[in-house]
């Protein structure tokens, strides 16, 4: 059911949002690109410029300005939050002078592994960006994938340490052995500090197809398992699919060689998430019944929560029973966005 958005409302929504930054409050994440292009992607663009009426008051003017990033001095300034402007800058000359896809192929190696940065909205706003500008190539969605990128760049956070347990042959049972952290208190920094244990899953896959299809295994059992999971947090459970789900959106534009680093950078960041914020025990969740795709659209932007229709988008992208009453949950279970 997806269509592209061929009304412009999407690039006028790009244009208007390119005014502020990647944050609000401090470090909470701009959503407002991602749920964009997720309504015109599903063929909602009409409601895009309503919705972000809605959200206007999580948005915050663009930051100052410090230092122009360079080829000389990129890797003091990566993972520096103060930095955003200058890193979006860097992205932005760099979308205009090259391909976005040599400059995408380029960074994706130093970016992976901060995947983990500002909770793994960076990579998911970069996934958004990708599958905006296969749709159409413009100034308005290259310079989005520019600010996709600046964010990751400000934000990348790698984490080392993590010990290795023994997994399970399918994505689904690996994520049932994640052990949750021993004190699943705090923010996003304070559990994933916490994270101690992590099974292994396909680490030894290096092909690029076998990798590809790792991939969206690990989408499914991530966006099924949160119909029962869920409840341990609603929006952050969320991020175990549409972290490894906007990476796998991005594989087919990046070189081959990286698809199965890809495929392990997913897979850790989804567990640690899964790690973080697991509940007790899983809820006896019974699925209302069956609605159709366009149904589930239409609840999850009634109910208008950030991260309830991105995580619709993913479970879209799955498409079968288990993942749209999954988007319902999600729906159960958030707050909706106050209008």
């Amino acid at each position: 059911m997806t269509t592209n958005d061929t009304s412009g409302r999407l690039d006028e929504a790009f244009e208007r949002l390119h005014a502020y930054g990647p944050e609000f409050r401090g470090w909470l994440s701009n959503h407002a690109p991602m749920v964009a292009e997720s309504l015109a992607a599903h063929g909602q663009a009409g409601a895009v410029h309503r919705w972000l009426d809605l959200y206007s008051d999580r948005l915050e003017e663009f930051p100052s300005r410090v230092e122009p990033v360079t080829d000389a001095n990129w890797r003091e300034a990566l993972g520096d939050p103060r930095r955003a402007a200058d890193w979006v800058d860097h992205f932005t000359r760099a979308v205009a002078d090259r391909p976005w896809r040599a400059v995408l192929a380029e960074w994706w190696p130093r970016l992976l592994p901060g995947l983990y940065a500002a909770a793994t909205h960076p990579v998911i706003r970069v996934g958004h960006a990708v599958r905006a500008l296969e749709g159409q190539e413009n100034e308005p969605r290259r310079t989005e994938l520019a600010h996709a990128l600046g964010y990751w760049a400000a934000r990348h956070l790698p984490v080392a340490g993590i010990r290795a347990l023994p997994g399970a042959p399918s994505a689904a049972l690996s994520r049932d052995a994640v052990p949750p952290v021993e004190a699943a208190v705090g923010g996003y920094l304070t559990r994933l500090a916490a994270v101690r244990d992590l099974p292994v899953w396909a680490d030894d896959v290096t092909d690029p197809d076998t990798a590809r299809a790792g991939l969206a295994e690990l989408v499914r059992a991530a966006t099924h398992r949160y119909a029962t999971h869920g409840h341990g947090d609603e929006t952050m459970l969320v991020h175990a699919a549409t972290a490894p789900n906007a990476v796998l959106r991005t594989l087919h534009v990046l070189p081959r060689e990286l698809w199965a680093p890809s495929l392990h950078a997913a897979w850790t960041a989804s567990a640690a998430i899964t790690a973080m914020y697991a509940p007790d025990e899983p809820a006896d969740y019974a699925p209302p019944a069956a609605l159709t795709a366009e149904e589930v659209v239409e609840r999850a932007l009634a109910h208008g929560d950030e991260h309830v229709i991105k995580f619709t988008d993913t479970a879209l992208d799955i498409g079968d029973e288990q993942a749209l009453a999954a988007a319902l949950r999600a729906v159960e279970l958030s707050e909706p966005l106050a209008g």
